[in-house]
C-alpha cells in the first residue's frame, strides 16, 4: 500500500445530476423541478457498473427529480435517503433566468457573494452544507451525494474550511463526479469534474 493511499480517510463521492432542458438554455435551475433529458440519463448510467463495486455507508440525494433520477440510473435509488438539505440554491427572483438576463437587470452580480433576491444567501446555503458535512463526518465509511452544481460547490470550499463564497473557485459541470476526502487527517479534494465514467 503506498503512503498515500494509507494517509487518505473517508471519502465523500460527489455526483452532478446530468442535463436537463434548461441545462441546455443556461437558465438556473433551483427548485424548478424538471427531468433530466435523455442525454443526462445515459450519462447517469454510465456510472451504474462503477457506483456497483463500490462499498457505501450512506446514499443521500437531493429530493429534486434530476438528482433522485440520477442516483437511480446509476443504480443506487434503493440504497438512498432523501436529503433536503441537498437541494439546489433557492435562485428567488432568478429562477429561470439566464446569466444574461440576470446581468442585464443587476450587472456585476455574483452569486456566491451577493445571493439572490426572494431566495438564499450564501450564508444560508453554507448552513445547509455545513449539517450535511457534520452528518458525513459522523459516518464510518464512503458516502455518496447526488446534488445540483452550486449547492455541491458550496460544499467543497465548507469541506475544506473556505468560506462560502471560496465556492465560486470550484467550476463543476452537469454529470460528473468528485470525491472529497482527507490526507493525514486535513480535508482535501481528491478529484473534481470528472465524468461519470471516471470513478477513482
Amino acid at each position: 500500500m503506498s503512503d498515500e493511499a494509507a494517509t487518505i480517510g473517508q471519502r465523500a463521492i460527489l455526483v452532478r445530476h446530468g442535463e436537463t432542458a434548461w441545462t441546455m438554455t443556461g437558465q438556473h435551475t433551483g427548485r424548478t423541478d424538471i427531468p433530466l433529458t435523455e442525454r443526462g440519463r445515459a450519462a447517469a448510467r454510465d456510472l451504474a457498473p462503477l457506483a456497483a463495486k463500490t462499498t457505501l455507508a450512506l446514499v443521500l440525494t437531493s429530493p429534486l427529480r434530476r438528482a433522485r433520477e440520477t442516483c437511480e440510473l446509476a443504480g443506487l435509488g434503493a440504497q438512498a435517503r432523501l436529503e433536503p438539505d441537498l437541494v439546489e440554491w433557492d435562485y428567488g427572483e432568478y429562477e429561470g433566468l439566464t446569466r444574461e438576463q440576470i446581468d442585464a437587470r443587476t450587472p456585476g452580480w455574483r452569486l456566491f457573494g451577493d445571493g439572490c433576491p426572494g431566495g438564499e444567501s450564501s450564508m444560508q446555503v453554507a448552513a445547509r452544507v455545513d449539517r450535511i458535512i457534520a452528518r458525513i463526518r459522523a459516518i464510518d465509511g464512503d458516502v455518496a451525494l447526488f446534488a445540483h452544481g452550486h449547492v455541491l460547490r458550496l460544499l467543497a470550499a465548507r469541506w475544506v474550511g473556505l468560506p462560502a463564497v471560496a465556492g465560486s473557485h470550484f467550476l463543476l459541470d452537469p454529470a460528473t463526479v468528485s470525491v472529497l476526502t482527507h490526507y493525514r487527517g486535513t480535508p482535501a479534494v481528491k478529484s473534481w469534474n470528472a465524468p461519470l465514467t471516471f470513478y477513482p
